[in-house]
């Protein structure tokens, strides 16, 4: 009787202990979930993305996963020129944030969309769509996906070259220009043949170069082709400008020259070739 006496009598003293033990173990326990983590740069190294569902060099980093009862993970992921995704689709939609190069968007039966750094595409839920780099620029984006029953994607099959080589269209931000400001035909001609740069401003640039058919890029090239061919060295040199601010590569202009020189001459294609240098090296 005194064992079980004093057994008793040693658990009552130690019961409250113990509770107070198992509450300040509870309380670290939330308080470590609910801490702040941060998850160092390099601390999850990049991944190569499998050939199944990807065309072309991919790299992926996992920048964070989702932590209940959240639902979202993010992923920081790289295309080479050419790379893309195959078709997929996302059970919540996406978000991707470009954060360098230029690359490519479309939702299954619309248009191909160029995508900038800079830009924020939203890809609403269910939509069957790919993304991935320009043909010559590696594009690198941010993708924020949600999951729904613990998946975050369902793929499709590949996008075939003739799908990722389709026209592309480029949308520019509307920018209206100050009243005051004078635009390019008024400021060169503007006080001379004051109707043609009217015409000029309205309608070639007011007009035919913003209709979507084609993309201002596309555009560019058509024109520098014409001008190649003609053996115009003073419009080649301000269309060059505006080739290049349009997204054409200094490399793209220089085999278009060289492949000009075939059909429109080798002396419009060394001309072309001059002025080009002269543009490129004043970048």
């Amino acid at each position: 009787m005194k064992l079980v006496a004093v057994t008793v009598i040693t658990f009552c003293l130690l019961a409250p202990a113990l509770g107070q033990t198992n509450q300040v173990m509870s309380t670290q326990t939330t308080t470590q979930s609910q801490a702040i983590r941060i998850l160092r740069k390099g601390s999850k190294p990049s991944q190569q993305r499998s050939a199944e569902n990807f065309t072309g060099s991919v790299r992926v980093n996992r920048l964070f996963e989702a932590q209940a009862p959240a639902h979202a993970s993010s992923y920081l992921v790289t295309f080479e020129p050419g790379a893309r995704t195959a078709w997929h689709t996302h059970p919540l939609g996406q978000v991707l944030i470009v954060t360098a190069g230029t690359g490519r968007v479309q939702r299954w039966g619309d248009p191909v969309n160029e995508i900038r750094e800079g830009d924020v595409v939203w890809i609403p839920p269910g939509q069957k769509h790919w993304h991935g780099a320009a043909p010559n620029s590696p594009l690198t984006h941010i993708a924020i996906v949600e999951a729904l029953d613990g998946e975050t994607v369902e793929w499709m099959e590949k996008v075939s070259d003739a799908q990722y080589r389709n026209a592309v269209r480029t949308e520019e931000p509307a920018t209206p220009k100050p009243v005051t400001e004078s635009r390019p035909s008024q400021k060169a001609i503007g006080d001379f043949a004051p109707k043609l740069a009217e015409l000029t401003d309205d309608v070639l640039y007011g007009d035919v170069w913003e209709r979507p058919q084609l993309s201002k890029r596309d555009r560019s090239m058509v024109t520098v082709a014409a001008l190649i061919a003609m053996n115009r060295p003073d419009q080649l040199r301000s269309h060059l400008v505006k080739a290049r601010e349009n997204g054409v590569t200094q490399e793209e202009l220089i085999e278009t020259i060289t492949h000009l020189a075939f059909y429109a001459g080798w002396p419009n294609a060394v001309t072309a070739i001059a002025v080009a240098r002269e543009v490129f090296e004043k970048k």
